[in-house]
């Protein structure tokens, strides 16, 4: 289970839902979110780090191994990856939006049925046959 998944309440098709928490919640949510994006920021900046050192001292001894550096490039991008969601959960709280777009990742409001950016639907359709339902 992700950080994420521990702080935040789930709907429907996997969005996370923060306008349906108290504002103390909320509150909280936001704290701990900003707390987070502060380490994963610090973890990020130090595995950058460590990673152009271990390329240059590579380099320096004309003698690369590709394994250690994907390694190193694989837990950079893991991190890259949760700090950007972290950041994007963030931005949706301050904003105090709806939602975001499945599509494109768009932040939209609350109501909207249509996409501002793409046009994609926000809103489920069904198919209406124009029949009556039997009672």
């Amino acid at each position: 289970m992700s950080f994420l998944d521990r702080i935040l309440p789930r709907r429907g098709a996997g969005d996370h839902a923060l306008d349906e928490v108290s504002p103390a919640q909320r509150a909280a949510v936001s704290t701990d979110l900003s707390e987070r994006r502060e380490v994963l920021a610090r973890e990020f900046a130090l595995l950058q780090f460590d990673l152009g050192g271990l390329a240059y001292e590579m380099a320096r001894r004309d003698h690369f191994r590709l394994d250690v550096i994907v390694r190193q490039a694989a837990r950079l991008q893991e991190v890259d990856a949760e700090l950007g969601e972290v950041e994007r959960l963030l931005r949706l709280d301050e904003a105090a939006a709806g939602g975001s777009c499945s599509a494109c990742g768009a932040l939209h409001a609350r109501g909207a049925v249509y996409c501002w950016q793409c046009g994609s639907p926000l809103i489920a359709q069904s198919q209406v046959t124009g029949q009556v339902a039997a009672p």
